[in-house]
This record gives C-alpha cells, structure tokens and sequence, in this order.
C-alpha cells in the first residue's frame, strides 16, 4: 500500500475529501501492480492514473475559479508541476517499461508531495470553499 487511507488528511469540504479518497485509492491499485512489476496492468492502470488526477486537479480547479479564490494560480502552479511530473514518467515508462523507476517516484516523490499539497494547498482551498459544494 502506498498510502494508508486512514492517514490522508481530512480538509474541510466532502468534496475534496471524497476527490482524495479516490485518488488514494487509484494510486494503491498502481502501487500493487508496479511491486509486482505487472507490467501489463501497469500499462492499463497508468492511464486510469492519468484521467484519475487530470479529473481531481479539474474539479478543485473548477470549484477555485467559481469562488474567485484567491490563491488559485499558486494552487493550479502546484497542480501543473505534478502533471509535469506524471508526464515525465509516462512518456520515460512508453520507453523503458521500468517498474523500478516508477515505484521510486510513487514512494518518495509523490506520496509526500500528495500528503503536503493536500496538507497546505488543499486545507487552505477547503477553509475558502466550506463543506457542503
């Protein structure tokens, strides 16, 4: 498991808690296949990774910009630089197929950047945004 679902933080809109839920959950099912080093499912599940966080960094980017927050670009500049990233490695796994690689950017890159933007950035939005969206 890349990330204990019970350790996510919550932040204060259901939305987003439910958006990071499911992220979680699609980036475990990611995890499992690069340790098995399956690399068929992995090709499978790189693209549901792909339109999984394209779709999550959307929504808060929709729900940003329709309540004029206030610190949107900086959030979505956060965004944009793991799109980047996630980017990156797709076009480096179409090449090498290298399941090592990827569990090294899962476990030490995006696990933290994921724990933090939603520790700062999404906390911050959430505050603006309030539960019920």
């Amino acid at each position: 498991m890349l990330i204990d679902p019970s350790r996510l933080p919550q932040v204060a809109n259901d939305v987003m808690n439910m958006l990071h839920e499911e992220e979680i959950e699609v980036f475990n099912n990611f995890h499992d296949a690069v340790l098995a080093k399956d690399i068929d499912k992995i090709d499978e599940l790189f693209k549901v990774v792909l339109f999984d966080v394209e779709d999550h960094f959307k929504t808060e980017e929709d729900l940003m910009e329709q309540t004029n927050y206030v610190n949107f670009q900086t959030h979505k500049n956060d965004h944009d630089t793991m799109r980047k990233k996630l980017a990156k490695f797709h076009k480096r796994w179409e090449i090498l197929k290298g399941p090592t690689e990827l569990q090294g950017f899962l476990e030490k890159d995006f696990s933290q950047w994921l724990m933090l933007h939603i520790s700062k950035w999404d906390s911050e939005t959430a505050l603006h945004l309030g539960y019920a969206n």
